[in-house]
Order: structure tokens, then sequence, then C-alpha cells
């Protein structure tokens, strides 16, 4: 291959999203009402989502059509290239040939508005005038008032307070962009208060501060909740990513052995990984397709397959999940997007099925290799974007010690720049590597609803 970044026209923009679920080897468990217990209804969403937002929830349609304003507005960063890392292939001495999809040159920086315009854009069709979220890492709170703002739409958002703290760049880019940023817990909400007056110095969950948006949404009649992550329908506006790798690999006379993304609700990862699950599942490739979590949260690797709340005070529909328990509150680490007690039900669910594996790994070694990368590709990745470098550099060491000439692909969610403050506390050794006690998590699954 000649070309190093492999790009597309902008004619090239995948004009629909690609549903994994008609796909999946075995149907998921349905979404359970908390207070019935009966599966979810369409009606049952109405209060906290428009309804365009929830039929595609629901949908059993393989290809969603992308409305022409919502293209129109990709086009400002979309098709995304695919790069050939030789400069990182040639640092580690590998005959891996290792490949990144870069989201990181979307105006926020990430991978997050490919949702945020088009649950916007929905919204705003049905006359919503405001929108509430959380936000870990300020990734989708940044990406959701960039989109609010392009629509006309008011957006509130409820930023996990570590985070709030560790990375006020990215408040300031909601700011700009004309959002309400609260750190959560706030005294906003009375399921903030709540826990507040039990921990008042709490630093925060995305669980609790879904609750207090969620909370935020039901209780204003102008206003409806937003989700980067975990949902059936934000996995598949994801997708764009997907369905435009693939057309690249075709330009470049390749396809990837193994294909891999970082997890904390899951939707970076979906969006690359889940047209090249419809070829393994469907087609029968042989693709190793790998999910990289940290072991700070383990949800997948250490986790339970149960039902759960997507919410710490409770308020949201049972999934049927990984999860390490609605209570459980994951430490401070950097990577404040992978910090979720949940993951997404369609990643559960293929998990579970042996589709795709997950993967663990400490923040310290994460760190240092994303300096090599940084150092070699020219790019400081985002901390949680950090962790699938680290799971490729691995790969490519395996593939060099064991001579084996591998495709390795992987989802470069975002770039760091808002997150300067990690890879200076990661130069001055005081990076923490975090492994969670196996009786805090003992304690939070005790604590999950007994449905079956």
């Amino acid at each position: 291959m000649e070309d190093r970044i492999i790009t597309l026209g902008q004619s090239e923009i995948p004009k629909r999203w690609y549903n994994v679920i008609p796909d999946l080897p075995e149907p998921m468990a349905p979404p359970i009402h908390p207070g019935t217990k009966q599966p979810l209804t369409p009606d049952d969403l109405a209060p906290i989502f428009p309804m365009g937002l929830i039929m595609q929830e629901a949908s059993g349609e393989q290809w969603v059509e992308i409305p022409d304003e919502i293209r129109d507005v990709y086009r400002i960063w979309r098709p995304s290239p695919l790069v050939r890392a030789t400069r990182l292939e040639e640092e580690l001495g590998t005959p891996a040939r290792i490949y990144y999809k870069n989201e990181s040159v979307s105006p926020p920086g990430s991978h997050k508005p490919n949702t945020a315009v088009a649950q916007a854009y929905y919204n705003k069709a049905e006359g919503v005038e405001r929108i509430v979220t959380e936000t870990g890492a300020g990734q989708w709170g940044s990406a959701l008032s960039f989109a609010c703002n392009l629509f006309g739409i008011k957006c509130k958002v409820y930023m996990v307070k570590v985070s709030y703290e560790q990375k006020p760049y990215r408040k300031s880019l909601m700011h700009i962009w004309g959002s309400e940023v609260v750190p959560s817990p706030s005294m906003d909400t009375q399921s903030g208060r709540k826990i507040l007056e039990q921990d008042p110095k709490c630093y925060g969950s995305l669980g609790i501060a879904i609750s207090e948006a969620v909370e935020d949404a039901a209780t204003h009649d102008d206003t409806k909740y937003s989700l980067g992550s975990v949902l059936n329908h934000v996995l598949l506006h994801q997708t764009v990513v997907g369905l435009e790798a693939k057309k690249q690999f075709k330009l470049a006379g390749d396809y990837p052995d193994v294909v891999a993304g970082c997890i904390g609700g899951g939707s970076n990862f979906s969006g690359l990984a889940f047209p090249f699950v419809h070829d393994k599942v469907v087609d029968g490739k042989g693709t190793d397709i790998v999910c990289v979590e940290p072991l700070a949260c383990p949800t997948v690797t250490r986790g339970q397959f149960r039902y759960d709340f997507g919410d710490t005070a409770q308020l949201t529909p049972l999934l049927k999940m990984f999860t390490l328990g609605h209570s459980f509150v994951p430490p401070p680490v950097h990577a404040g997007g992978l910090r979720y007690h949940g993951m997404a039900p369609l990643v559960s669910h293929l998990n579970k099925l042996k589709v795709m594996r997950t993967v663990a790994y400490h923040q310290n070694e994460v760190f240092e290799s994303a300096l090599t990368f940084a150092r070699t590709e020219g790019i400081v990745p985002a901390p949680e974007t950090a962790h699938v470098v680290h799971f490729a550099v691995q790969k490519a060491l395996e593939c060099k010690e064991n001579k084996e000439e591998q495709c390795i692909l992987f989802n470069f969610s975002g770039h760091g720049y808002f997150d300067l403050a990690a890879y200076d506390s990661y130069l001055a050794g005081e990076l923490e590597d975090y492994a969670y006690p196996k009786e805090a998590i003992e304690k939070a699954l005790a604590e999950l609803p007994p449905v079956d």
C-alpha cells in the first residue's frame, strides 16, 4: 500500500445506519419497566425521549435511513480518515499492519457527534426546546453542546464532578457552544442532593449523573433526555464509523484480522465493530473483535450479566447487561468516559455469545503506550482512547514475537488535548493503578434488583 491515509469523498458518507439486531445469533433480552417488571413499550419512554429515537431504539430493520439534514452536518468532518500507523509499526518492529479510524477530527474532538447531531435533529423535529444529559470525561457533553448549538436547542450538562475538576477545558468547550454545565452530584436535583447528604465529598459517577439528568427531563415539560452511549439508537448512529472503514479497507486492498475499541458504555467500539460483526456472523469471517476496558472499572471482565438499572437512583429501565451494580462508584481515574458500571446491552449480549471478547488494563501501562503513539504518530490520545492504543501495541508486539503478519484496526475515538493534566501526572509518576477491591464489587452486585 502506498498511501498512509485512506480518504473518501463526501459523497461516500453513509446514507444509512446499520442495525446489528437482525444479525444477532440469538435475540436479546428486552428492557424491563422498573415498576411493572414487564417488557418496556415505546410509550414508557415517551416522557424522556422523542418518538423518532424511541422507534429507532426498538427497530428491527437492518438499515435505517440517515436524513439529509444530518448528513449535511456530518460533512463538517466526515468521512473521517483511516490511517495506516506506519511510524508506530516501525517503532515496534512488528510485521503487523496497524490501522486506526481517526474520529478525533470532529469539532469536539471525538466520535460523539455522530449520535449527538442525530439526537439533536430528532428532538428539534418534534419541537423539543431543551435537552439535558450527563457526561463523564466531557467528550459527550461537548458533542451534544456542539449539536444543540447548531439546531438552536438549549442544553444542560451534568458533568461527573471528578472530571469537572480534572478537565476544565472540556467545560469551557461546552460553554463556548452555549450549554449550562454543573458538577454532579449537584444541588439542582433531588437525587443529587440525596447523594451529597450521604457523602458531601462524593466525586461522582456516570450512574449518579444519569440519575440527575433523567430526573431533570422528567420534571420539565419542555425537556427531553439525551444519552451518549449504551442504548441501541446511540450505537446505531455510530455505525457510520465502521461503514466508512469497510469502504476504506477496500480501497487499501486490505481487511482487518483484529478489530478493537475501548469500552465505557460501548458506543465508539460498536460504531466501528458492528459492521464487522455482520461479516463475522453472516459471512463467517474469522475476525477477532476485542473490547478494551480499565481494570479500575472492569464492567465486563469482573461484572455479572444481569438485569440492572442504568443509573444510581434507579430511575431508568432495567437492562440485561454486564454490570458492576448501579451503586458502584469507580475510582477517579483519568479515563472518565470509561467509568460506568454497566455495558451496552448489545455489546454485553455479543460478549456473552463470544462473538467478541474483552480485556482490561491498568492506567499506567495504558499511558506508556499512549506516549509511544503520540511520539510516533503525532496525535495525543484521550485517556479513554489510550486503552485501545495499548491493546494495539501489545497485539503488534505479540505478532512480532510470533512472526505473524496480522492486520489490526482500532478506533481512535478522541484526542487528548484537553486531558494534558493526565499526561502531566503520568510523567511525574503520580498516577495510581487501581484494582477495585473484590469486596466492593461484591457489595454493589449484591444490590442488583431481583429480576431473572
